[in-house]
């Protein structure tokens, strides 16, 4: 039976990303070596980094204004290093919370400096995107997370910050849609996991003049600070080979669909699809502002909750996985990210009509 993954992370990769990369770990690029085993340093692996970075840059967009690190530790890594880096004691930065991962971002950062928590959705359960709010010209910097993957809301729009540089965290719906306005981000990072490729390897571009200019004054541990990475072009310790090689492939298959602006409209269709049918069904009701809806993680319930065992059993016989609901929100989740085929939400569908007709 063909499964339907939708996992929140790690999340499924194209399935001829997955066939060149069991290749490459028997024999990568006829080498006779597994990718596995070659040496960072090697001529064939630079070439890795190199390409990476570079459709990274050419399908975002990005002038020679930015670089793009590969590092470790997750995005919960920059939680801290954003701060470490850029934000002194006396200073300010400001901050969106919009659900569990900003939330976190927001702890780590007071301990570097002063934080502004300019809006938040807390006290509604993270179900909506604020508004409405002015952001302070003086502040170092203005943090936002662009998918809340556990509470299933997104940014549809980039933040006028007036000149405030914009650092983004954008691990869940990175390279799933253009990017506009980028000239307004000092820093974006992500980790690979969700869109790009397996766990274990975070990408941060960040703009050299902020860089430059908007640097703390502490004094850094090494692997902490932007500048030792940057200076030694994310090699200064071993990075994670096999992670970045994967996330190759996936940029070439992702410019071979026809780059950001047609996997934002085949994105679009699919939670379209899903979302219509949330509405429409008598069982099931959406948990966000319809606004504020994201196109990567699409969080529902029924709306008698005795049932949900059954439904789940439903979607498992089915070859549906990986749909139980975040703790936090209950009911269901369903992760659709670029690569989830169409096929897969049409069968989650066609589940949740078949559900209606049987306990409607």
């Amino acid at each position: 039976m063909k499964k339907h993954n939708f996992s929140a992370g790690p999340a499924i990769l194209p399935a001829e990303v997955m066939a060149e990369a069991a290749r490459a770990v028997v024999d990568f690029n006829g080498s006779s070596l597994s990718i596995l085993e070659i040496s960072h340093r090697s001529a064939a692996f630079m070439s890795v980094m190199d390409e990476t970075s570079a459709l990274i840059k050419e399908l975002m967009g990005l002038s020679d204004d930015f670089e793009v690190l590969f590092l470790s530790g997750g995005a919960s890594s920059q939680f801290y290093m954003v701060p470490a880096n850029f934000l002194d004691a006396h200073e300010t930065a400001g901050y969106s919370n919009t659900g569990t991962w900003s939330d976190k971002a927001i702890k780590e950062a007071k301990l570097y400096g002063n934080v502004s928590v300019l809006a938040s959705s807390k006290d509604s359960n993270f179900n909506f995107i604020p508004t409405g709010y002015d952001i302070p010209k003086g502040l170092k910097y203005f943090h936002f997370t662009s998918n809340n993957t556990i509470f299933g809301t997104e940014y549809h729009w980039t933040p006028d910050a007036h000149g405030v540089p914009l650092v983004c965290d954008m691990s869940s719906d990175f390279l799933s849609r253009p990017v506009e306005h980028i000239d307004r981000y000092g820093l974006i990072y992500a980790g690979a996991q969700k869109n790009l490729g397996p766990a274990g390897v975070t990408v941060v571009i960040v703009r050299k003049d902020f860089l430059a200019t908007g640097k703390a004054k502490r004094v850094l541990p090494l692997m902490q600070n932007y500048e030792t990475h940057l200076k030694e072009g994310s090699m200064f310790n071993t990075p994670p080979v096999f992670p970045i090689y994967v996330s190759m492939l996936t940029l070439r298959w992702l410019k071979n669909l026809g780059g950001l602006a047609a996997i934002q409209q085949h994105n679009q269709e699919k939670a379209e699809l899903l979302y219509r049918e949330i509405d429409r069904n008598s069982l099931f009701e959406g948990t966000t502002a319809a606004a504020d809806r994201s196109l990567m993680n699409v969080c529902f319930v029924l709306k008698n909750a005795e049932r949900d065992a059954a439904f789940l059993d439903a979607c498992k016989a089915a070859g549906c996985i990986e749909l139980k609901g975040h703790r936090s929100v209950g009911g269901f989740r369903a992760s659709i990210y670029n690569a989830m085929p169409t096929e897969s939400v049409e069968t989650l569908v066609a589940i949740m009509q078949d559900f209606e007709q049987k306990m409607g």
